[in-house]
This record gives C-alpha cells, structure tokens and sequence, in this order.
C-alpha cells in the first residue's frame, strides 16, 4: 500500500508519520523552495492529544512545556476570573513551539524507510500509482478543480503573534483575556518565555495604536525584558462542503479553519488523524485496499462533528463580540455564574481536551 501526501505542512508531516509507524509507504510531495516556519507561531495540544501522538506517532514530550491552570478573564469584569480549569493531579494541555515539532517530525520521518520525499511532480500520471492521494494544500490545480467549494465566515480580523522574553516564572497557567478589541492569550512555553496570541478586530485598531503597548497594558503577570517581531496572519472560520474526490481526501486546514481563541484548530486535526489511522488500520488488520472507501467513511462519521465543533467556537467569539459592542458585563456574569457549576465546568474541559465524540 502506498499514500501520496500533497504538501508539507505540520498537518502532512504528522499524518505521514502516523502512517509510516503503521508500516504504509508515504510519497510526500512538496514544493522544492522550503516552507519557511514562523518562529512566533505556538500550538496547544490538548492532554488527550499530546497521549495519542506520544504512543502513537511520535514522542514529543522533550519539547513540550505543560499546563496545568487556565485562567480566564474578561475586560469588562476587571480583575474578576471569568472561567478558571485547573486540574490538580494532571496537566490540562501542553505547549510546542511550532518550528519544533516540525524539526522533529523531518528528522524522523528523513530516517524512516518507509518514507520519500518528492519535488513537484511534472507528469500527472504519477498519480494514478498511488492507493490513496492526501491533499493538504491551498493553491494546487487539485483543490481548485475539487476542493473550492466551501463554507467561508470572514471576521475581519488578523491575529497578531509573538514571543515575550521575561523574568523567571513558575509559568504553568495560560491567559486569556476577553479584551475591547479582541481576545488576548498569554501561552506559556517555558520559565523565560511565553507565545502571545492577539486577535484583534480591525474596525477597534486605532492607526497610532501599538501592539508592544497594548501587550503591555493587558500584562500583569511578567515582568518583560524583551518583545520579538510581531506577525499576523488573517482570521476566518472555514468548513469544506466535501471532503473528498474518489480516492483524493482533502485534509488539515483544507478542511476546516477556526478562530485560534479557543486554541483548537491544530487539535481538530490531531483528533483527524486519528480517526482517519482507526479506518486505515481496521482496512489493514481485514486485508482490505485502500480506497475512496476510506475517504467516504472519514467524511461520513466525521464532517458533521467538525462543523458542529468549529460552529461552536465561532459562537463563542460572536457571543463575546456582541458584548464588546454593548459595552456591557452583563453576559460575562452569566458565563461566569454558569462556569461556577462543577458539572458544566468539567463538560467544558472534556470537550476542549478530546472534541464532540
């Protein structure tokens, strides 16, 4: 059995492993000019994540740096916690730097001998090799015949990434506040140093107004020696109408996109994987092929979960959205009162830790 990947995102390489520890022949095709990796950019894997990739992909445990608090707050209640998870006998996720993972999984999968890698392949026919074709890419011939047709919500928004240098800290509990202009993580990634993620709305960005000030304004935990360069990148909620074109699954970002607020996009595809390694596996085990049999499954138990998952982030940036328009605290106390219920608190934890099962 040999797969194709189309790409070479972190979402490629980490399916590509995945599949190479389940002994299946990967061709990853990428372009020849290297993916250049933004050193600002971090991701938070969720507990249950972090466990399947560790048994089942590759150990990343060296270059994690672990949660165990999420302290949540919103402008228009000052001081007060919005939303407090804290698990005292476990950590609740953990942070990687993006650029990282990525050495890791290249050095890995550059060893591996049930891996190649290939440049940009000239005769489409090459295609016709393979069992299945994994395409993660935006702008190849591929998507835009196959893959253009989608769900597309625009929030007129960028967020803006960096890492601040600081003091020495304990620097186990992430931040985030629901600010007027938009929400602002503070992600811990080791004693020295924390990633910070601002989403800011356009329309709320004043042209005098700097980004070093406001991540400053908004701090009351670190004491900064330095900020790196900042880095932006648009924000939109996207979800793809079909998954698949016979034996060619679209994946990754290509399927869906969310706001980072939550920190979940990344974790989606986590979750992906696996569910796509379960089909893969079954087939496997039963001696059966690897076909668009497999691509309709995976769209079949999955698409509608992740819709109704990245529908449910999208509300919750619109439900704080409308509240910084009415300039009023009003739904931050109800959500605060609501979070005080152990029940429901504990349903909001599992949910962000394994998704809609």
């Amino acid at each position: 059995m040999r797969v194709c990947i189309l790409g070479s995102s972190l979402s490629s390489l980490t399916l590509a492993r995945a599949l190479v520890s389940q002994k299946v022949y990967v061709d990853l095709i990428t372009k020849k000019k290297p993916n250049l990796i933004d050193k600002t950019r971090t991701l938070g894997i969720s507990k249950s994540n972090v466990e399947y990739l560790n048994s089942s992909v590759i150990n990343i445990k060296k270059i994690l740096w672990k949660i165990s608090k999420i302290e949540i707050f919103a402008e228009n209640l000052g001081s007060e916690k919005l939303l407090n998870f804290q698990n005292n006998s476990k950590n609740l996720f953990s942070i990687i730097k993006n650029y990282k993972f990525y050495e890791k999984l290249e050095k890995s999968l550059s060893k591996n001998r049930f891996f190649r890698k290939q440049f940009e392949i000239k005769n489409l026919n090459i295609l016709k090799n393979y069992d299945l074709i994994i395409n993660t890419e935006y702008n190849n011939w591929i998507t835009k015949k196959y893959f253009s047709k989608k769900i597309l919500k625009k929030y007129n928004s960028f967020a803006y990434t960096t890492i601040i240098k600081h003091e020495k800290n304990l620097n186990n509990v992430a931040t985030q506040i629901f600010t007027k202009k938009g929400p602002l993580a503070f992600l811990p990634i080791s004693k020295y140093e924390t990633s910070v993620v601002y989403s800011v709305n356009n329309f709320s960005l004043n042209k005098n107004e700097n980004l070093f000030t406001l991540i400053k304004q908004y701090n009351f935990k670190y004491k900064i020696k330095k900020i790196e360069k900042i880095n932006k990148f648009e924000l939109n909620v996207m979800s793809l109408r079909s998954y698949y074109h016979k034996n060619i699954l679209a994946f990754g970002d290509l399927i869906h996109k969310i706001h980072p607020l939550a920190g979940q996009g990344f974790n989606m595809t986590i979750r992906d994987i696996r569910n796509l390694m379960q089909i893969i596996n079954k087939r496997i085990i039963l001696g059966l092929p690897l076909d668009q049999s497999v691509n309709y499954e995976f769209e079949k138990k999955y698409k509608d979960k992740n819709f109704l998952f990245l529908s449910g982030i999208d509300f919750i940036h619109e439900f704080f959205n409308i509240e910084r328009q009415i300039k009023s605290n009003l739904l931050s106390k109800s959500v605060q009162n609501l979070g005080k219920n152990p029940r429901i608190n504990k349903i909001f934890t599992k949910i962000a830790d394994e998704g809609i099962i």
